[in-house]
């Protein structure tokens, strides 16, 4: 089965990274290039390169998060970083947030086959709905390709306590992108973003992880309520509509 695994010239880094766990990945590869691909989270073309760009170079971002952290997946769509970080990093405690209902469908029959019930939990929704439920206040928040930074902290940053992280991986643009959203990051209450190298000397090129630190909490804005201008035939004070009967 082309995928499920590790290439020969990735074997013996596959091994560092996950360890004893090894073969817990070799499930999730499985799982990926076989119902991952049927299901559409994965392309067809990606199943021969799912180890070396995708499970390794998620994986290697577990070094920046300390042990028996929280964490919160954003966008987990097949699970990329979240169930990669789980079967790398037992000792964490994962929530994967997905708004689509046949990605949250995938993610939870993954934990359930990989046998994750007991540290990963699966959240359908979008990240600022679901900011004031059980997955706010986490240690860590990742995310991977999901949208531009700027868009990325206000949608992450919310579920991070003070002093947590947004961590994201990012591609060859991380720099240019922290030029240009450092300002919006920091009206939304994230340090000065830095960008790092994960998994030097074990995979080229290593894992680009954009890291902001949630400074303070920033209550955001709600637009005022458009005002209605009065009618003909209508009076726009309060008053307007007394002695009219209303139905439901």
């Amino acid at each position: 089965m082309v995928g499920a695994e590790p290439p020969a010239e990735f074997a013996a880094v596959a091994a560092s990274v996950f360890g004893e766990r090894l073969d817990l990945a070799r499930s999730f590869a499985r799982l990926l290039v076989t119902d991952g691909v049927v299901r559409g989270l994965i392309g067809p073309r990606e199943a021969p390169r799912i180890w070396e760009r995708h499970l390794i170079n998620c994986a290697v971002m577990a070094e920046m998060i300390p042990k028996g952290a929280s964490v919160v997946d954003v966008g987990s769509g097949a699970g990329l970083p979240g169930i990669v970080l789980a079967v790398a990093r037992p000792d964490l405690s994962i929530t994967l947030v997905e708004p689509l209902a046949r990605r949250t469908a995938f993610l939870s029959e993954a934990v359930i086959a990989l046998g994750l019930e007991s540290t990963v939990q699966v959240v359908r929704g979008r990240a600022e709905d679901v900011v004031d439920g059980p997955p706010a206040g986490a240690d860590v928040v990742t995310a991977r390709a999901v949208a531009a930074l700027d868009r990325l902290a206000g949608w992450c940053l919310p579920l991070a306590h003070v002093g947590g992280r947004l961590l994201a991986l990012k591609g060859a643009s991380a720099a240019d992108e922290v030029t240009e959203h450092r300002a919006a990051v920091a009206e939304l209450g994230g340090s000065d973003p830095v960008v790092h190298t994960c998994g030097e000397g074990l995979i080229d090129p290593p894992a680009t992880v954009v890291e902001i630190v949630k400074v303070r909490d920033v209550v955001p804005s709600r637009p005022k309520p458009p005002t209605r201008a009065a009618g003909p035939g209508r009076r726009g004070g309060r008053d307007s509509g007394r002695g009219s009967t209303r139905r439901g």
